[in-house]
């Protein structure tokens, strides 16, 4: 029986570059969802009426037979798919799917060959950390590939995996006292308690979501960790995925990491460069006009995923809103909506802070994150748009009555 595909939000702005000639190149983090993705692209063009192959590298004589080169490449496809003729002579196209890319020794110029030399291929591929990628491609595929980075679920594409009736597009609350808006605070509470990861928002058992999220750290350590990073003190490393997972939402010190870890400074700053690349944590730094400001001041952690979060750092998936959950939550929502690089946050000497800055293309928007609106207080986010003469703010919560047209939900982001 063949697996049902549902669609993601990215799927549409791949197939824009569908046809082009360069190679599609698709990171993430593990279990987010890109295989599912490679799959909607392949049936998309199996629909179309191109002929499609697809190399999954967990099988190990697949990447035995890649790593050998070019032509024994070509010889696969042909045992399978035919004569490279029926492309070549009718320029048409056989589209190549490759899975986890980061497997082959030297994946560049087996690429670049392919890209230059059998251009009636088209190459789809796929890799689980930027860094294991940027690191194995070289300069020589620099104007032959587009990049996307694949996150786990927002909360749109949550609504559609779950098969519920709403959609943030157009869901319409009314008053907030009616069955619809209390549907749609559960299902927001129960993405932003355990997180995003498809495989976890399909299954229904808080004791299976466990066990699927420690599944995925378990697999994350042993592969992206120990056997692509070459990190061989695992233990200090698990000792500090727990300890930024205490601390998502905070402010980070690196000599403090590194003093409580017992590692020097240069190690703390490796392990940290690994998780971002690996789509784990994130460091976001202050908003300044000065550079020099930014520079000095230190950056906040967040993780991309709130109930990966919680394992490592409870050990299990609580049901209550704990800690910065919700503003871990939404964190990850701007980052779906905004990219990774626009997402700041402020704070003064004396410690006036606006969560997060949107440094959009249209102007700054200060966002505050709030549990309870009634919590929120106007002066930090004042004295923000005083300063850089933002026109707009924004406070997003879950409990209690909007006061005006700032306060919005966190779908409406």
């Amino acid at each position: 029986m063949k697996k049902k595909l549902i669609k993601r939000d990215i799927l549409d702005e791949i197939l824009d570059y569908i046809d082009d000639d360069q190679i599609l190149v698709l990171h993430g983090a593990r279990q987010v969802g890109k295989t599912n993705l490679l799959y909607l692209i392949q049936d998309f063009l199996q629909k179309r009426g191109n002929k499609t192959f697809f190399f999954d590298l967990e099988d190990i004589s697949i990447v035995d037979v890649l790593d050998a080169g070019v032509e024994t490449v070509l010889d696969h496809l042909k045992k399978t798919v035919g004569s490279m003729d029926q492309f070549k002579e009718n320029g048409k196209r056989l589209y190549v799917f490759i899975d986890e890319i980061q497997y082959l020794k030297n994946p560049s110029p087996l690429l670049k060959l392919l890209v230059d030399h059998h251009k009636y291929l088209k190459l789809v591929v796929s890799g689980s950390s930027s860094f294991d990628i940027k690191r194995k491609f070289t300069n020589s595929l620099v104007g032959r590939t587009f990049e996307f980075e694949v996150f786990n679920l927002s909360f749109r594409e949550f609504l559609r995996f779950k098969e519920s009736p709403y959609n943030v597009e157009n869901f319409s609350i009314g008053s907030n006292a009616g069955p619809a808006f209390a549907d749609m605070l559960r299902l927001y509470r129960e993405y932003a308690l355990f997180g995003g990861y498809p495989k976890v928002v399909l299954e229904d058992i808080i004791k299976k979501k466990q066990e699927i999220l420690r599944q995925i750290i378990n697999t994350y350590v042993r592969k992206d960790i120990r056997d692509l990073a070459g990190i061989r003190d695992i233990r200090k490393f698990n000792n500090l995925l727990k300890l930024l997972a205490s601390q998502s939402g905070q402010m980070l010190s690196v000599n403090g990491l590194a003093d409580v870890l017992e590692i020097n400074r240069k190690t703390a700053e490796e392990y940290l460069f690994i998780l971002e690349n690996t789509y784990i944590i994130k460091l976001v730094y202050p908003f300044s006009h000065s550079a020099k400001v930014e520079v000095v001041k230190a950056p906040k952690i967040f993780f991309y995923d709130t109930g990966l979060l919680q394992m490592l750092w409870k050990r299990g998936l609580e049901e209550n809103m704990v800690g910065n959950i919700f503003e871990t939550s939404v964190f990850a929502e701007l980052v779906k909506k905004h990219g990774r690089e626009d997402i700041h946050y402020w704070r003064t000497r004396s410690q006036t802070e606006v969560d997060f800055v949107l440094d959009l293309r249209t102007g700054v928007l200060p966002v505050e994150v709030k549990t309870n609106f009634r919590n929120f207080k106007s002066n930090a986010v004042s004295s923000f748009c005083k300063k850089y003469k933002a026109k707009d703010y924004k406070v997003v919560g879950l409990e209690g009555d909007k006061r005006d047209e700032h306060c919005i939900y966190p779908w409406e982001l």
